[in-house]
């Protein structure tokens, strides 16, 4: 561009979206009575930048303070664009005296920023700390950091070395005031005021800390004499000329002196030196002015006066005379002459058309200047005063106030466009609102501080209120409801844009000299000026703003460059001939993602219909005065594509992270980190990013209907004929639909707000993203940098995009050699709207912004971004499903999410996202990207718990693993486990068949086995047929069932069921033989000896059903070290080694060897259950342990089985039994009550339990019972238990006596004979001798007695023998001695006679 022409600029506000801005309070009482007469100052403004504001690593980067005064009060503010300041806003009130315009003066010192301050009847200095004091360092690390402000209340603001007053009679008397402030070497503070007499009055407070009295010094042209403290009245001091009253003051201090400029309403400029109290020049500035002969009579009451230094020109001064219908800046370099005193060289003369001038400021090279026009709207130039000869002035695109009537869509709610409209980024700050509804409530309640949807429901509930307080019929038709609804949201709208009209007020402008930033102080908030593109530029611009050398804005090419300003002339035309409803026609196609298109062709036929100016006949006649109109086609596409090749890699800011801004300091990269992230920033950056969306979102519009003009008129405008048509046909025209849906979506996301989210979904979605291996991405928010609300673009900008940003700006352009950038700001801000809109260009492989939403759980949001993407924008499809699938997922639509995540795989490959996605390293690295991804959102779907979806994708993604064994083992290893989970048995059992992995079959396998046996659900494991793993599976059994507790577990019987099942009855006899041998060994209770009993059972009934030829088994034997499962087979119990290794010895058991476990076992548990104590003792006890057990319980009819099983001899159970009778017998009551509980449990068919039959007998009936069903050879259990009878002394009862003689009657002769009863004995043999003899024979057993033809017969001749020597040597026993030696002799006679009759029948 053109050094007449520059930059334009744009005006963008700056306001955030807070409720209203807090002030605090100081109140000053400089003066304690009110002055006479109503004074009025107009309301000013001005801001200070510090020095080192241009400075990236400075403290103060970027740091200001602004003020605004209005009447008695003075408004400061400190803001930042790169850290949030607290406590940043002070209103000082100062009582009964009024601010003078130019009253208030920000200087700086090493340690110190004074505020000097000016009102009509005092003067005032504030010591405030120096930022760079505040802190330790200067490097900025923190996003919120405390004001110079905090602690003004501590402050004395009324002490007298800081304030001194003026008396009442030289204060101003009329509105014109003017003042400035100043700062001498020595520290002292100078305030020079316009006298109201004429002259300057300079009062100096010495400086803080120096002791000496306020002095007050006048300078006049009449008198220049110096007045201490004493003020004299002005009748004393002489005539005075109102022509020479001062209406504006400059200053410049030097080493020695301090010169002050005025001028006066008399137009003439006048220069003095404090030291010598003398006018250096006086100069009448109309003799710079061409035809001012009118301008002299009239009071140069609009005069303004700047000063500047520069170091070309040296000290610079500007004066504005303010004339009737026009204004002219005069442009003056100040020059030092030999005899102390100045002169003046002109620059130059630029003149203004405009009315009323607010403000101007002057810069080392341009002038800047705002102005009110007739409507009252801002106008706002600049022009570089040096090298501008054609006088003309850069435009500055102010922000235009919002649209006066808001239009309602007969598909649109009135409530809900009228809140967008009030409450979008772009449209009233939050004071505006406040105020108007206070009026539209009438003052009923102060609105208390709240947040922004605090005030929207406020504001809500005040149009309903008086909606419904004023509807006086109960029915009516929607119809009349929603124009009822129009008329009252209008009434507050049209409240809203008056005060946002009175906070719009410009009333100053700024630049820093360092920075070059420009601010537009308004009074409400102040906006900031940016350099507005090229092609904005020429869209925006009117006709009358356009020379020839705009003909190379855009091109290099003067032809082409003319050709695309005729072009964008024609979209002006357009864009002035669109009416509102064409223009919401094509927002809502766009918003409905549909094709411009056809939306554009509608548009076009009627504004061919009702061309009523013939504003087509005048596009057509532009169209044919361009030569090449497809190069300026495509130059114009060029321009507005933001499609870039640029990388925005995540290159962090911080010194451990130093990429590209390795090469420097620790300091700039720390600095560079905060660089524009304050609230004021993020805000600022993201309105300028939606205001060049709006305007090209127009242009494109509007180039979409010139195109399709184009068409319509053909060779009338294009002189290509065909070729032409069908290039715009195929290549402009959709080229021009994608930008315009690009930026509708760029304006749309940077308007909508984002969503507040709970706690819980944070941590859920927190969750996802660690699964995606996402939870350390830079695009997530931090609470404590979140502002509520925050509209899309302001939230990625705040998370991620401002470090990208920066990152890529000072890698390209930061010299590392020098000690930091210097932050020129239309540089810097052009970059970073730039690179922002970069970013977010859907056509960009970057993926960032969408990934921001999702990190942050703007779910809704980016389901609105990628359904308004989808149609056309083919870049990043699959990381938009991704994302969408992500959205499904959190709002719980799990098939849809499914569905997206199987579409995003076909892109893993060619995605930046996808690519960043499946970028991990381990066990996955050497799969394909494909499947990488897959399990990736495997993962995820696994965290979220949503298993039938990882089932369906894991199948999907099988099909991606055909060559690859290893990654179908781990998918069908996933289906087996989710399906096991959801209980699909048989499906799982398919899965583990297919996986083709054998350690993982095996792994699943195992996983099925104990799964489904803690479910119960053996039907299904036991009846799956196992192909190839047959023996796996009851190998798995086998250690589950000898590893884990046998009452709470059944794999026993599993493994029992598992063989019966195949007919394996072999090997389902041997698993219950186990467990029974385990649970007599492990489970000595009770229970444990039922179910041994049972398992006893189940192995005989199974070695039955097999043919007797193989009914038998393999055992092994049990060892020392089986009795400790896990024992180590090479070391003892005490660790050290065995000497002979164990050797494990394997039996073959038959059915009978079955059967005798269970007689024992039954014994055992007959036992246990008659007496639980036994339990313990039992379980290991041997069979003739067991028996001694039973016997000592009473339990004899089961020791009596339990012999005759294990050929265990009676004798033991005769002696128990014997011994119980005798104490039965003997005892007392209550050993007969406890008898009969050991009686019942032997089973004696005739138990008689009535009272002639006691226990005793009973005993003794059982124990008869015994002998008489239990025979033995030569009368063994006889004997037993008459000698334990005849042992405890108990003479034997006759029954026995009379069975043993009937057994063996010299058995029974030598027990006599042995407990010394010779007379039982001599009784005995005489009765079995008259036996042998035939009397009685049977009551012995003999079954026929002595005679010749029956067989022989004996008696116990040694036994008789004894007897009769007892008897013979006992003298008692003589009569029976000769009784048993009579019958004695009578039987050998008999003897003697039979054998004689013997021999001779022979």
């Amino acid at each position: 561009m053109a050094a007449a022409l520059e930059r334009s600029f744009i005006e963008i506000c700056g306001f955030e979206r807070e409720t209203v801005q807090r002030f605090r309070e100081v109140h000053i009482k400089p003066a304690s009575t009110p002055a006479p007469g109503a004074l009025k100052f107009p309301d000013t403004a001005g801001a200070f930048h510090y020095d080192d504001g241009g400075k990236a690593h400075s403290v103060t980067s970027n740091r200001f303070i602004s003020w605004s005064t209005s009447g008695d009060t003075v408004q400061l503010l400190e803001q930042s664009l790169d850290t949030n300041l607290l406590n940043g806003a002070i209103r000082l009130r100062f009582t009964h005296c009024s601010v003078v315009p130019g009253g208030v003066t920000i200087l700086e010192t090493l340690n110190n920023v004074i505020i000097l301050i000016a009102t009509n009847r005092s003067v005032h200095r504030m010591l405030l700390p120096h930022p760079k004091r505040m802190y330790r360092s200067e490097l900025v690390t923190e996003l919120h950091m405390q004001s110079i402000f905090t602690d003004v209340a501590k402050l004395n603001l009324q002490d007298a070395c800081h304030s001194a007053s003026i008396p009442s009679t030289l204060t101003p008397t009329g509105s014109v005031g003017a003042a400035t402030a100043w700062l001498t070497q020595q520290g002292d503070a100078n305030y020079a005021l316009a006298s109201p007499t004429g002259g300057i009055m300079v009062v100096t407070l010495p400086a803080n800390g120096v002791q000496g009295g306020v002095t007050t010094v006048e300078l006049k042209r009449s008198s220049m004499k110096q007045r201490l403290s004493v003020w004299m009245p002005s009748a004393i001091r002489g005539e005075h000329t109102p022509d020479d009253l001062v209406v504006s003051l400059a200053v410049r201090e030097l080493e020695d002196d301090s010169i002050i400029f005025s001028l006066c309403q008399d137009h003439k400029l006048r220069i003095w030196s404090v030291r010598d109290q003398a006018c250096l020049l006086e100069a009448d500035m109309l003799d710079y002015m061409p035809a001012c002969k009118g301008v002299k009579r009239l009071a140069g009451v609009g005069h303004r006066l700047r000063l500047t230094s520069c170091a070309t020109s040296g000290l610079c001064l500007a004066v504005y005379l303010a004339a009737p219908h026009r204004g002219q800046f005069i442009i003056l370099q100040v020059l030092a002459t030999d005899n102390n005193r100045c002169s003046l060289d002109h620059i130059s003369s630029l003149f203004s058309t405009q009315e009323t001038l607010v403000d101007f400021t002057l810069t080392s090279t341009d002038i800047w200047a705002v102005w009110l026009d007739d409507s009252n709207s801002s106008v706002i130039r600049y022009i570089n005063y040096e090298h501008n000869t054609a006088g003309q002035w850069n435009q500055v695109f102010v922000q235009p106030p919002p649209e006066d009537e808001v239009h309602v869509g007969v598909d649109q709610d009135p409530r809900e466009t009228y809140l967008d409209m009030l409450f979008s980024p772009l449209g009233f700050t939050a004071a505006a609102i406040v105020k108007a509804l206070q009026i539209f409530r009438r003052g009923s309640d102060a609105i208390a501080d709240m947040s922004w949807e605090g005030l929207k429901k406020e504001v809500t509930l005040a149009v309903e209120s008086e909606l419904q307080s004023s509807v006086t019929e109960f029915e009516f038709s929607h119809e009349e409801y929603r124009q009822l609804q129009v008329e009252f949201w209008s009434k507050l709208y049209a409240c809203c844009l008056q005060y946002q009209e009175v906070l719009s007020t410009p009333l100053a402008l700024s630049v820093s000299p360092h920075s070059h930033m420009v601010c537009l102080l308004k009074k409400g908030f102040v906006s900031f000026l940016l350099p507005c593109s090229a092609v904005d530029h020429l869209y925006l611009s009117s006709d009358d703003y356009f020379l020839s050398d705009d003909d190379t804005l855009l091109t290099e090419e003067a032809d082409v460059g003319r050709d695309v300003v005729t072009l964008v002339a024609c979209l002006r035309l357009l864009s002035d001939a669109v009416s509102a409803d064409m223009a919401y026609e094509m927002e809502k196609a766009l918003e409905h993602a549909k094709s411009p298109e056809r939306t554009a062709e509608l548009i076009l036929e009627n504004l061919l219909a009702h061309d009523n100016q013939n504003v087509m006949e005048d596009i057509q006649n532009k169209l044919q005065d361009i030569r090449s109109p497809m190069a300026a086609m495509l130059v114009l596409l060029r321009e507005l594509d933001f499609e870039t090749d640029l990388e925005f890699g995540e290159v962090p800011l911080l010194p451990e992270h130093a990429g590209c801004l390795a090469g420097q300091t620790m300091s700039v990269r720390l600095s560079l980190s905060q660089l524009y992230a304050s609230t004021t920033a993020v805000s600022l950056v993201c309105q300028a990013l939606s205001h060049m969306t709006m305007t090209r979102a127009r242009l494109c519009r509007d180039f979409l209907l010139l195109l399709k003009l184009c068409l319509r008129l053909g060779d009338h405008v294009l002189a290509g004929g065909g070729a032409q048509i069908l290039q715009i046909q195929q290549e402009v025209i959709p080229r021009a639909s994608h930008l315009l849906s690009s930026y509708f979506l760029l304006k749309h996301v940077s308007q909508s707000l984002s969503c507040p989210v709970a706690d819980d979904t944070i941590d859920a979605n927190m969750q996802h993203l660690t699964a995606l291996d996402l939870s350390d991405s830079p695009c997530l928010a931090s609470k404590s940098t979140a502002l509520s609300p925050q509209t899309l673009v302001e939230l990625f900008y705040q998370t991620a995009a401002r470090k990208m940003i920066l990152s890529q700006i000072f890698a390209q352009s930061h010299d590392p050699s020098t000690s930091g950038p210097v932050l020129i700001w239309t540089d810097m801000i052009s970059n970073v709207v730039q690179r922002l809109a970069q970013l977010l260009w859907p056509s960009n492989p970057s993926f960032h912004f969408p990934e921001c939403l999702m990190a942050n759980c703007q779910y809704t949001q980016l389901q609105d971004y990628v359904r308004l993407i989808g149609p056309w924008c083919q870049v990043n499809i699959g990381s938009c499903r991704f994302m969408l699938a992500q959205c499904y997922l959190a709002n719980g639509e799990c098939h849809k999410a499914l569905q997206c995540f199987h579409e995003a795989a076909t892109e893993v490959e060619k995605e930046e996202f996808l690519i960043k996605l499946t970028g991990g390293e381990g066990d996955e690295a050497s799969c394909t990207p494909r499947l990488h991804y897959y399990n990736k959102v495997l993962c995820l779907l696994e965290d979220v718990g949503l298993p039938e979806l990882v089932i369906q994708l894991a199948t999907l993604a099988l099909a991606e693993a055909v060559n690859d064994v290893s990654s179908q083992a781990a998918l069908w290893t996933r289906i087996f486990k989710h399906h096991l989970d959801l209980g699909h048995n048989s499906e799982a059992y398919e899965a583990l068949i297919q996986n083709p992995d054998s350690s993982m079959q095996l792994d699943c396998l195992r996983q099925l086995v104990v799964v489904l046996c803690e479910r119960a659900q053996l039907h299904d494991l036991v009846h799956f047929s196992y192909v190839n793993l047959h023996d796996e599976v009851v190998s798995i059994m086998e250690s589950r069932a000898r590893g884990l507790d046998l009452l709470s577990h059944n794999y026993y019987e599993l493994l029992y069921a598992f063989h019966v099942n195949r007919h394996n009855y072999r090997k389902a006899s041997s698993v219950m033989l186990e467990l029974g041998m385990r649970l007599g060994r492990e489970v000595p209770s009770v229970v444990g000896l039922r179910k041994q009993v049972n398992c006893f059972l189940a192995a005989i009934n199974c070695l039955r059903l097999i043919r007797p030829q193989y009914a038998w088994m393999l055992q092994p034997a049990w060892t020392p070290q089986g009795d400790r499962p896990g024992a180590s087979p090479k070391r003892n119990s005490d660790g050290d080694f065995v000497s002979q290794p164990v050797k494990r010895q394997v039996d073959i058991l038959e059915i009978k060897d079955v059967e005798k476990e269970y007689a024992l076992a039954r014994c055992r548990l007959t036992l246990a259950e008659h007496h639980p104590p036994s339990a313990a003792i039992a379980g290991g006890a041997s069979a003739a342990e067991l028996v001694r057990l039973l016997l000592d319980c009473g339990l004899f009819t089961c020791a009596l089985r339990l012999c005759h099983t294990f050929n265990v001899p009676l004798s033991s159970l005769f002696e128990a039994l014997t011994f119980r009778c005798i104490k039965l017998q003997f005892g007392r009551e209550e050993s007969q009550n406890e008898a009969w509980l050991w009686l019942s449990a032997n089973q004696l068919s005739s138990v008689v339990n009535t009272k002639e039959s006691s226990a005793a007998d009973e005993a003794w009936r059982l124990l008869a019972s015994f002998l008489e069903r239990f025979p033995s050879a030569n009368g063994i259990h006889h004997r037993c238990v008459l000698t334990k009878l005849l042992s405890h002394g108990v003479p034997p009862p006759d029954w026995l006596v009379k069975s043993f003689k009937e057994v063996d009657a010299a058995g029974l002769l030598r027990l006599y004979l042995n407990f010394d009863l010779l007379d039982a004995a001599a009784e005995l043999v005489i009765e079995y001798v008259d036996a042998v003899l035939g009397k009685g024979h049977h009551y012995f057993g003999i079954k026929a007695p002595l005679s010749a033809t029956a067989p022989c017969v004996w008696l116990p001749y040694t036994s008789i023998d004894q007897l009769m020597v007892a008897l013979k040597e006992t003298q008692t026993n003589a009569n029976v001695y000769n009784k048993l030696q009579d019958k004695l002799h009578d039987y050998h006679k008999l003897v003697e006679q039979t054998t004689k009759m013997r021999l001779a029948n022979r």
